[in-house]
Protein backbone atom coordinates (compact mmCIF):
# COMPACT_ATOMS: atom_id res chain seq x y z
CA UNK A 1 0.00 0.00 0.00
CA UNK A 2 1.26 3.18 -1.32
CA UNK A 3 1.54 6.24 0.91
CA UNK A 4 0.81 10.47 0.38
CA UNK A 5 1.61 13.68 2.33
CA UNK A 6 -1.07 15.08 4.03
CA UNK A 7 -0.25 19.01 5.14
CA UNK A 8 -1.99 20.47 7.93
CA UNK A 9 -2.15 24.12 9.80
CA UNK A 10 -3.41 23.59 13.41
CA UNK A 11 -2.62 25.90 16.38
CA UNK A 12 -0.01 25.62 18.98
CA UNK A 13 -2.04 24.60 22.11
CA UNK A 14 -3.28 21.43 19.43
CA UNK A 15 0.10 20.38 18.19
CA UNK A 16 1.17 20.17 22.28
CA UNK A 17 -1.92 18.35 23.11
CA UNK A 18 -1.40 15.93 20.54
CA UNK A 19 2.86 15.89 21.65
CA UNK A 20 1.64 14.86 25.24
CA UNK A 21 -0.84 12.41 24.51
CA UNK A 22 1.19 10.84 21.47
CA UNK A 23 4.69 10.70 23.79
CA UNK A 24 2.30 9.20 26.78
CA UNK A 25 1.76 6.15 24.15
CA UNK A 26 5.15 6.31 22.92
CA UNK A 27 4.52 7.63 19.43
CA UNK A 28 4.86 9.90 17.37
CA UNK A 29 2.24 12.68 16.92
CA UNK A 30 2.43 11.29 12.82
CA UNK A 31 1.54 7.93 14.35
CA UNK A 32 -1.16 9.14 16.80
CA UNK A 33 -2.97 10.97 14.34
CA UNK A 34 -3.26 8.08 12.13
CA UNK A 35 -4.20 6.22 14.72
CA UNK A 36 -7.39 8.67 15.83
CA UNK A 37 -8.14 9.04 12.30
CA UNK A 38 -8.01 5.19 11.19
CA UNK A 39 -10.10 4.79 14.77
CA UNK A 40 -12.82 7.30 13.52
CA UNK A 41 -12.78 5.75 9.84
CA UNK A 42 -13.60 2.01 11.45
CA UNK A 43 -15.85 3.66 14.11
CA UNK A 44 -18.26 5.29 11.08
CA UNK A 45 -17.72 2.07 8.64
CA UNK A 46 -18.65 0.03 12.20
CA UNK A 47 -21.89 1.82 12.73
CA UNK A 48 -23.07 2.20 9.18
CA UNK A 49 -22.98 -2.08 9.14
CA UNK A 50 -24.91 -2.07 12.23
CA UNK A 51 -27.29 0.17 10.74
CA UNK A 52 -27.65 -1.32 7.60
CA UNK A 53 -27.80 -5.16 9.45
CA UNK A 54 -31.09 -3.59 11.93
CA UNK A 55 -32.50 -2.55 8.59
CA UNK A 56 -32.35 -5.67 7.18
CA UNK A 57 -33.51 -7.65 10.07
CA UNK A 58 -36.39 -4.94 11.25
CA UNK A 59 -34.45 -4.09 14.18
CA UNK A 60 -35.86 -0.67 15.78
Amino acid sequence: MGSNVLSLRIDDELLERLRKHAGRRGMSVQDYVIQLLVRDDFDERFSAAVEETERFYGVR
